[in-house]
């Protein structure tokens, strides 16, 4: 009998097949890590393409990439999985709103409180609209603006702050010595000013969602906007506040500090005795 040079028949036993990855539906926010590259972000999106379906990622930075989803192609807690559509008709709804917070199920706006939240300008209004605005139609919380820190007292005036009825002051360059925190000094009851440091709104928002490496320093006795519009070659500051506000998609491109304030202001006006 012939020596077996391997020591066994390579065909008797063939190799045990893996095990298949198992299917995972691809739903916005799960976050998974592409295999063949290491990269990790929730899902934002699926497309199609001539190759087949793809699906793309955004990292906590805010960086997007676009893998294709074939089999095994992917990690969840360090484990292959194949991604697939999920098994839904329509669009798919996110899971989470721009400003963080679990989606409600989408309904009418919620009639608005007697409460309100001011803001010195349009683009602080707008800023809000962007991020939380989801957030406010849920609690029926109407944003105006002042048109100028200068008329808060005059707003005040006219509104008439009370217990069931909070007024909730969002105010630029909120910093000991300024002129700001003078005017918002005295008031009165029922009335809760919050703020941040920065100069302008533009410059809550974070240089690297703009596509900067820091915000210019301006001199004294120049329009800031105007000089971060000439020193960035963006124009006019129209021109400006539209790079600014296209680099907003949700709080992650904020700075701290605004969502601070704009969080403890929206909490202080939907508490107001009896507002509803």
């Amino acid at each position: 009998m012939s020596e077996d040079r391997y020591g066994r028949d390579v065909l008797a036993n063939p190799r045990r097949t893996r095990p298949r990855a198992p299917e995972v539906a691809a739903d916005r926010d799960l976050v998974v890590e592409d295999a063949a590259s290491g990269f990790c972000g929730a899902i934002v999106g699926l497309e199609k393409s001539y190759s087949g379906d793809l699906v793309r990622l955004e990292d906590r930075h805010g960086a997007t990439r676009v893998f294709l989803m074939h089999p095994a192609a992917f990690l969840i807690d360090g484990r292959p999985v194949t991604l697939v559509r999920p098994r839904t008709r329509g669009p798919q709804t996110a899971a989470r709103t721009a400003s963080g917070s679990r989606s409600a199920p989408r309904m009418r706006a919620r009639t608005a409180r007697a409460s309100r939240i001011f803001v010195e300008g349009v683009h602080d209004a707008t800023l809000l609209e962007r991020v939380w605005g989801d957030d406010l139609r849920a609690e029926g919380v109407v944003v105006e603006s002042l048109d100028g820190l200068d008329n808060l007292a005059a707003t005040l005036d006219e509104f008439g702050p009370a217990s069931h009825r909070r007024a909730g002051v969002l105010v630029d360059h909120l910093v000991a010595g300024s002129k700001e925190m003078r005017l918002t000094g005295d008031v009165g009851a029922h009335v809760l000013v919050c703020g941040h440091p920065f100069i302008d709104v533009w410059e809550a928002v974070k240089p690297s969602s703009v596509g900067i490496s820091a915000w210019p320093q301006i001199p004294r006795g120049v329009d800031w906007k105007t000089g971060i519009c000439t020193r960035l070659r963006w124009g006019t500051p129209q021109d400006g506040w539209r790079r600014v506000l296209s680099g907003v998609r949700d709080y992650r491109d904020l700075e701290v500090d605004l969502l601070r304030s704009v969080e403890e202001l929206i909490d202080f006006v939907t508490a107001a005795d009896g507002d509803r």
